[in-house]
Parts: structure tokens; sequence; C-alpha cells
């Protein structure tokens, strides 16, 4: 199996809700901090800062924090990011079709053809089941490769590709000592940005602003290690994700219509049945 090299493994996928974000421990970065640090950021009129709760007003907020990953916890880092990319077989196949007006009508001209042809009433109704099974038979097969090739590379050494490297770290979201988020940083020297990837929460802690505070904490190591810009790029579906982007600061620069992910063949079956739209997005800091 051939892999892209670690700089060209596929986009994060954020699969949190866009909430308000919740404060740290005082050890690490406390995230009120970090937001109070963005108010211009997070697209919102400033407002005065938080009090902090004690344990006994709000334990649930003050359990919460986001700190740097330890190699112990690879295993749990790597099933988090596999559920969160498993989720997008079905959004990829089903609800990214509202987003792609000339396949719904390939689609409907073809339901077309089958009654011509055919005249038959109950084939004219089973295609389009048929083409649903179809989608996510493509959306499964890509996605699953995708997900293999991920955790055959960066995924596979935490330590190794993001931790090391300079101008790279990697953090988790803590809850009640269980890690319930990821996020990563990876520099690029050449241009001054620093890339926000390999974001996802685990379905059972969404909803508490878990994945906006991972945001945060990218866009608070992207100024103390003076980068320019943050950069992102995904082929999301759901419209929580992009509302999340935008609640950060994030503006949409561009979007790539039919994007292959790696080991994708191309072919006729697979565009008909599989179609990926790429987003970026960029946060300007800082003027160069």
């Amino acid at each position: 199996m051939h892999c892209l090299s670690p700089k060209m493994v596929c986009e994060t996928k954020i699969v949190a809700e866009d909430h308000e974000s919740i404060p740290g421990s005082k050890k690490d970065t406390i995230i009120v901090s970090s937001s109070q640090m963005w108010p211009s950021l997070a697209g919102s009129p400033s407002s005065p800062p938080p009090t902090l709760s004690s344990p006994k007003e709000d334990p649930k907020r003050d359990n919460v924090y986001i700190r740097e990953f330890h190699p112990s916890e690879q295993e749990v880092v790597r099933r988090i990011f596999y559920e969160g990319i498993m989720e997008r077989i079905p959004n990829t196949a089903f609800r990214g079709l509202k987003q792609q007006p000339l396949t719904q009508l390939l689609y409907g001209l073809l339901a077309v053809i089958c009654f011509v042809v055919t005249k038959s009433f109950l084939l004219t109704c089973c295609l389009p089941i048929f083409l649903m099974g179809m989608r996510y038979y493509f959306s499964r097969k890509v996605i699953l490769h995708y997900l293999d090739c991920a955790l055959h590379t960066d995924m596979s050494d935490i330590e190794q590709y993001y931790m090391k490297p300079p101008g790279s770290c990697f953090w988790v979201a803590v809850l009640d000592g269980n890690v319930v988020g990821i996020v990563a940083a990876r520099g690029n020297e050449e241009d001054n940005t620093v890339e926000l990837r390999r974001m996802s929460v685990d379905s059972n802690y969404r909803g508490k602003g878990i994945a906006k505070a991972l945001g945060r904490k990218v866009l608070e190591f992207a100024m103390l290690n003076n980068y320019s810009s943050v950069v992102l790029g995904t082929t999301a579906v759901k419209m929580a994700a992009h509302r999340l982007y935008e609640s950060l600061g994030f503006k949409h620069v561009g979007v790539v219509e039919h994007y292959a992910l790696p080991g994708m063949t191309r072919s006729l079956l697979e565009r008909m049945f599989f179609q990926l739209r790429y987003h970026r997005y960029r946060l300007q800091l800082r003027e160069e």
C-alpha cells in the first residue's frame, strides 16, 4: 500500500459541535485565558473575562482541560480518531448528496431512463435504493483506505510525528481523567504557517465546547511561536464543523471540487458514487 508522506496526510475532521470554551487547569494553559487572548477571533463582541468557579460551584467545567499528549495515550487517541473518521462514511454517502446538484440531476435522469426502458414502477422505485447503496459502498471503500493510510503514517507514532519536531505539537482534552478529544498542530517554516490537524471529540462528550477549546489551543500555540497564520483543510459535510471554524476566526479561502483522497482510483463508477469537496480555511494572526 502506498501512503502519502506525513506532510501530505489528509485533512483534519472535526466532529464536535460549536459551543463556548471550557477552562483548563492552572498547570496547563487555562482555556479561559486562551479565549481572552482571541476576542476578535471568536467573531463575537468582547465580553468581561469570566470568573473561574470553584469546584463546589461548577465541578463539571473545572474537570475539563487541555494538555500535551503522552505516549501512554496512543491507543485511546487512535480510537477517538478512528471513530471520528468512521462517521464520515454515512455523512459523505448520504448527507453529502445535498451539496451535489449535478449528481442529483444525474440520478434523476437515470430514474427516468429506467422507467422508459423497463416500464416498471417497481424497478424505478427500487433504483434510488440501489444508488444509495452504491454511494455507501464506495464511501466506505475510499474512507477505510484513507483511515488505514493515516493510521500507518502520523497516527502510528504521534510522539515521533508531532511531539519531537519543532513547531509541532499534539494535545488531548481530558474530562474526569479520561481523554475525550484530540488536536494537532504542524508548523511549516517555509511560509510561516501552522496547520490545525486531526481534531476530533469522542461522541459521548460532544456539546461541551471541547472542539472550540482545542481549536483555541492551536491558535495560542501559533501566536506564542510567532507564526503568521493558521490554516486547515477539511472535507467535513456537517455545517456545524464549518460554523466552528468561523467562530474561531477562520476565513473560507477556497474549495476544491471532486477532491481525491489517497487510494482513490478515479474510475467512472467511483466518480459517479463518491464525491468530496475540500474546503480551505485560513486565520491571519499578523502581517509578515
